[in-house]
């Protein structure tokens, strides 16, 4: 690419909002990615040639009218938390970072409007001051925006009761296309599934109203198992119990906890745990319904501590990868799908084939209208081959597996995959949104 655009553009939106030094591109082309063995030597040299930040939808449009006319790729990013190298630019051009359309719009009965750059855990506290609260949000919400959680993400906390970003809980995207003239769309109902989970690539999110619910005063418990049977026992029964109100249910087995240095005076060694966060009030019908399964409360973070001291989902979802690699350099993790109704005999399968190489946690979460076990497990990383090798094996006893050391969009983004290829054939006739992150014909 021809250095004459670096000038143009200064001029278009004013040389403060063009960063090339070398410590700029360096951080802003890069995100999570190193989270896998696989990915890390691959994208680790892969730059933008330019970092352009926008503030607002017409500095958005600008840039976009401008790249298209020189054929500049342009990759968006939020705040870079994503795991798969989603905001990485393959081709170089510009990264385009729009984490300065950080405003809330509006903040109506069960609804917020508000910019794709706002940061969650910002979002969260706002939205508090009302009297309500975000459905789900991602474990990295203190950094992670909404446009990134929506555009590279799946769930979260609060997942146990709302389900996925699928499951009714964007109600509408402003999206830019990337065309001679681009276009500002402003899109709802199911043609949102083009949108979401789409790295970027069929469009880019400015603005999203998403749903809310009523706030509740959360508090945190950890209950210990002396099996890890008894501790998957528990939070199935629980998952399913709707007399306690939940936002957080994630059993994991020892040695996990040991990876969790600021909790470490709060477990005990050898004992497999749920983290879990129910509502103010539930704690004795939780150590009740604990005892049943052989567990006790062994640690609680009172509701009056939510979000002001570190949490428990700080040490969940994909946190629990990122505590493990402080522990052990060498892990790394796979996302997985256990059946609902076979769980236990697949753990246990996986156990007797693989032991302590293979270390599981789940997320109990809704899909649609199931409650299912999902899993980040880690994984002692030895070769690329070992680990499609025990991939397969996931599968072969019908665990689903997304596989996080590729970087480009599959079949499982909700099984949309079909429409958001021609989406992107559409909104993006030159393929120069997010270049190689999906597979489409130009």
């Amino acid at each position: 690419m021809k250095n004459e655009w670096k000038e143009q553009i200064a001029e278009l939106l004013g040389e403060s909002k063009l960063l090339l030094d070398t410590a700029s591109l360096e951080k802003y082309s890069k995100d999570y990615y190193w989270y896998s063995p696989i990915l890390e030597p691959k994208l680790k040299h892969k730059l933008a040639e330019g970092i352009v930040l926008a503030s607002n939808e017409q500095e958005v449009n600008q840039v976009l009218t401008y790249a298209y006319s020189q054929k500049i790729p342009v990759t968006v990013r939020g705040a870079g938390t994503g795991n798969y190298g989603q905001a990485v630019p393959l081709e170089g051009g510009i990264v385009l970072d729009v984490s300065g359309l950080d405003k809330v719009v509006e903040i109506g009965d069960g609804y917020v409007r508000v910019q794709c750059g706002m940061k969650m855990g910002v979002l969260e506290k706002k939205v508090r001051e009302q009297g309500q609260e975000l459905r789900m949000y991602p474990s990295t919400f203190v950094k992670a925006t909404i446009g990134g959680f929506i555009s590279g993400g799946s769930g979260g906390i609060g997942s146990i009761s709302w389900g996925t970003l699928w499951d009714d809980n964007v109600l509408e995207a402003i999206v830019y296309t990337m065309e001679e003239n681009p276009q500002r769309l402003v899109i709802r109902g199911a043609e949102l599934h083009n949108y979401i989970h789409n790295y970027g690539t069929t469009g880019i999110l400015t603005e999203v109203v998403i749903r809310l619910c009523p706030s509740k005063e959360w508090v945190q418990s950890i209950v210990s198992f002396e099996s890890l049977e008894d501790s998957l026992h528990f939070a199935h029964a629980l998952a399913h119990n709707e007399t306690i109100p939940k936002r957080l249910l994630t059993p994991m087995e020892w040695p996990i906890p040991s990876f969790f240095v600021p909790l470490a005076k709060h477990l005990k060694p050898g004992a497999h745990v749920v983290f879990l966060e129910t509502e103010d009030g539930t704690l004795p019908s939780l150590t009740l319904f604990a005892a049943k399964y052989k567990g006790r409360v062994s640690h609680v973070i009172e509701a009056a501590f939510y979000h002001k001291v570190l949490g428990l989902s700080d040490f969940t979802w994909n946190h629990t990868t990122l505590w493990a690699l402080k522990a052990e350099p060498t892990i790394t993790y796979i996302q997985a799908g256990f059946s609902p109704e076979n769980f236990i005999s697949q753990m246990q399968q996986i156990k007797a084939e693989y032991g302590d190489e293979v270390l599981l946690h789940f997320e109990w979460m809704r899909s649609g209208v199931r409650i299912v076990p999902g899993s980040i497990p880690l994984i002692r990383f030895t070769n690329e081959a070992r680990l499609y090798e025990i991939i397969r094996f996931f599968e072969s006893i019908g665990v689903s597996v997304s596989d996080p050391h590729v970087w480009t969009l599959k079949g499982g983004a909700a099984g949309k995959l079909n429409n958001m290829q021609k989406k992107k054939l559409e909104n993006d006739p030159l393929g120069l949104l997010n270049p190689g992150k999906i597979a489409v014909e130009i």
